[in-house]
């Protein structure tokens, strides 16, 4: 247990600033969300200047305890703590919210202010990622120090998330708040501010579960924190809720979910509890009657005493002083008796991968066919012996995804073990049930963790279920690997409900998502390799269900080795002569462009064969590469089974493009590439069209 609250005035008088400061900050730049930021002000404050573990001298401390505000809408309940914890906000920062080149946008960004972990907005999505930065630190006691005592080591740190009712509708906390219980994580504590207000007003109009009663139902620990004493006087309990957090603290077998009864704006004169204040601004009388109620000067905007100033920011500098005084100390005893993993530790945090990786990745011989989840499956076992950071799974598709690494136990409870998957302290096979919204979200915030890497799989139909992950994935540059298998009408039988047809080309719509379809065993394998060296962006790893040619590419054999794969776009099978005719494909297509370039070439037709597996990483190459590839002059021919979109703006000159632009039927692979045309046949006669 951490020392007894003190609050005093200068406390008070500190709480009462950052609400005055997120009413003048909204009322500046004309919009934005200030009821909550003033309300719950007493919390905010509460976790950065008596809670939580932080150093503002140093954002990045890997003894920090993590934040995440799943309702990113009411930023200033974070920007205003930041500025009064000296994060590197300072006002005029506060004063610029919302506006061009800030600091302070309309919500948190992560890479962009200082403190902040992870880009919040899209509500829910942010308990997720709690979830996820929760894992993400049991495992890397696992990894970095195994023999701790569970609570005692360097890497154990607590989880703190505030989330809104509008995070609590979302089905995305509910996917990971149950997660969360499996996974029995003592060190997340989740808030609930029942303000039961929403955009539309009164949220009793669509939402009227008794929420405290479905996470005690969930398995967490629960407590409530009436700030409205049963809505019949208003008290800010300060004592009350900091005794709630260290209860939840001391609980370790499963997270706490506090919920904290407020009226929204309070203490705002007229309009606390009113659903205007909850997005928009407050308008000058209702601003000067707040600063009066607190002992403000009505005058004046952005006032901050200087007293005030210097007491939070002292606070917060010794707090994270006498913590990093006992860390440090522990920090280089473990490094001293933990060489091994101090090493790993070290070329982790330099986003470098293990020497020997290439070395380690399986070759797939050119005698029989394989699917690319196959091939991926075994690159994933292969890998799991040189790169201990690795860890990942599926969305209750495991054996469909082939993501689980051979020789690996499970990443859940030894109490939860089945029969078919054992958990243990040095689990790395992660099983997020049925629930792919909250897998992206919680690899999110493992990646951007940083001190592992993580992949999950599910069908890449169901990549719909989980696309706002996936966005804010590319919009964070978190390193996520999504392995989505199962990519076309190859799925076959199941029929058009599990057959994408618009999904590829709507992914590389994204911007900042490297969408990746190998088209053989070996381009699996060098597109994994190429995935893990970039840490700065996700990737969609598309692959199939349907076995596909494994292309001979030893010397002589005419087919290119996978070293193009890195470009994104290759010559996978030259011209006889100059070419007439170039064939463009990815994934599972180009063993039917090659079908086409032999009968091209046999009737006297230069033809020459380009893999694109990632579209997104050919873009990237110079113009001289992609001219000397893909020449303007010649026309060309692509053929991918997805909508045929966008292909004439990556491919310069004349372009045929072969795909499917409705949806698919239940029936063998086989039957339905026919009947939709998408066989050599068609690409030969499309080629002949345009020479």
């Amino acid at each position: 247990m951490n020392s007894p609250l003190t609050w005093t005035d200068l406390d008070k008088r500190a709480v009462d600033t950052a609400r005055v400061l997120a009413a003048d900050a909204v009322e500046k730049v004309g919009n934005g969300h200030p009821g909550t930021a003033i309300s719950l002000a007493p919390l905010g404050y509460l976790l950065y200047q008596k809670v939580m573990n932080v150093d503002p001298s140093d954002e990045n401390w890997l003894g920090r305890d993590r934040f995440v505000l799943s309702a990113g809408h009411a930023s200033l309940t974070q920007y205003t703590q930041l500025f009064l914890a000296g994060f590197g906000l300072e006002i005029s920062d506060i004063e610029a919210l919302r506006t061009w080149g800030s600091k302070t946008p309309g919500h948190p960004e992560v890479h962009h202010t200082k403190g902040i972990e992870c880009t919040t907005g899209p509500l829910g999505a942010g308990v997720a990622n709690g979830v996820g930065f929760a894992m993400a630190s049991r495992r890397e006691r696992q990894l970095y120090d195994p023999t701790a005592v569970p609570g005692e080591s360097v890497f154990d740190h607590f989880v703190y998330v505030i989330a809104g009712d509008g995070c609590m509708q979302e089905g995305v906390s509910a996917e990971a708040s149950s997660l969360a219980v499996t996974q029995e994580l003592g060190n997340l504590i989740l808030f609930y501010d029942d303000n039961r207000i929403s955009i539309e007003g009164n949220t009793k109009i669509a939402f009227s579960e008794d929420v405290e009663a479905r996470y005690a139902a969930y398995g967490w620990h629960v407590a409530h924190v009436d700030f409205t004493n049963g809505f019949t006087t208003y008290e800010e309990k300060v004592g009350e809720l900091y005794q709630a957090i260290e209860a939840a603290k001391a609980v370790t077998d499963r997270p706490s979910f506090i919920k904290v009864t407020t009226i929204i704006g309070w203490p705002l004169p007229t309009l606390a509890g009113s659903h205007s204040v909850h997005g928009a601004k407050l308008g000058g009388e209702e601003i000067a009657g707040l600063k009066r109620e607190l002992g403000f000067d009505p005058d004046k905007s952005f006032d901050v005493a200087p007293e005030v100033l210097s007491y939070t920011r002292s606070n917060a500098a010794d707090r994270a002083k006498a913590a990093r005084e006992v860390w440090d100390a522990q920090y280089a005893t473990w490094r001293t008796s933990n060489p091994e993993q101090a090493a790993l530790l070290d070329r982790v945090m330099a986003r470098e991968l293990p020497a020997g990786i290439e070395a380690a990745l399986p070759t797939f011989a050119a005698d029989k066919p394989i699917a690319t989840r196959a091939a991926s499956g075994s690159v994933l076992s292969a890998l799991a012996g040189v790169m201990p950071e690795l860890w990942g799974g599926s969305a209750d598709l495991a054996g469909s995804n082939n993501t689980t690494m051979k020789g690996v136990s499970s990443f859940i409870p030894a109490d939860r073990s089945s029969k078919d998957f054992i958990g243990n302290a040095e689990g790395r096979t992660l099983h997020f049930g049925i629930r792919e919204h909250a897998m992206g979200n919680i690899l999110n915030a493992i990646n951007l963790e940083g001190l592992s890497r993580a992949y999950g799989g599910t069908f890449l139909v169901f990549s719909d279920y989980m696309r706002g992950s996936v966005r804010l994935a590319a919009l964070s540059k978190a390193p996520t690997i999504f392995v989505w298998t199962h990519d076309s009408i190859g799925v076959g039988e199941d029929g058009p409900t599990h057959q994408p047809v618009e999904h590829i080309p709507s992914l590389r719509l994204i911007p900042g998502l490297d969408v990746v379809r190998p088209a053989d065993a070996n381009e699996t394998a060098a597109a994994w390799l190429q995935v893990l060296k970039h840490t700065d962006r996700p990737a969609g790893l598309i692959l199939s269900r349907q076995n596909v040619r494994v292309f001979d590419r030893s010397e002589g054999s005419g087919y290119a080795s996978t070293d193009g794969v890195a470009k994104g776009g290759y010559v996978l099978a030259e011209a006889s002569a100059d070419p007439k005719v170039i064939l463009v494909a990815t994934g599972s297509e180009v063993e039917i462009a090659a079908a086409a370039q032999v009968t091209l070439e046999a009737a006297g037709v230069p033809t020459r064969l380009i893999s694109m597996p990632c579209v997104e990483w050919y873009t990237a190459q110079p113009d001289a590469y992609k001219a000397s590839i893909l020449p303007a002059g010649v026309p060309k021919v692509v053929i991918e089974a997805a909508q045929p979109i966008g292909w004439r703006d990556v491919l310069d000159g004349t372009v045929t493009a072969i795909g499917i632009d409705h949806f698919g039927a239940s029936a063998d692979a086989a039957t339905l590439y026919r009947e939709y045309g998408l066989t050599a046949a068609a690409v030969v006669e499309a080629a002949n069209a345009l020479i």
